[in-house]
């Protein structure tokens, strides 16, 4: 006789896979964003422009991190470069040597 009550049981996550929350709708809002601060600066503010340069970086970084956590979350060069386009040899020479 099982007596695990179902409703009171978490459920276990995969160890691979976590669910999708809402990325795609926070990835076209950070595309406004940006878009929104290039036409900002487009509009005069030149001030603004070095500001809108490193971002670029920022977004570099946030990449790695994303591929470093997926890496560790147990996902293959292979699954991450098909993710992107790119070979699974392109995708470790560009993030494989990190720590």
């Amino acid at each position: 006789m099982n007596t695990v009550k179902k409703p009171l049981t978490p459920r276990i996550p995969s160890p691979r896979r976590r669910d999708v929350v809402e990325n795609d709708a926070f990835a076209a809002f950070a595309r406004r964003i940006i878009r929104a601060h290039g036409r900002r600066v487009a509009d005069g503010d030149v001030e603004a422009l070095r500001d809108l340069v490193a971002l670029s970086s920022v977004i570099d970084d946030a990449i790695t991190d994303a591929v470093i956590g997926l890496r560790a979350f147990g996902y293959s060069w292979a699954e991450i470069g098909q993710r992107l386009g790119i070979s699974r040899q392109a995708a470790q020479q560009r993030w494989g040597d990190r720590p």
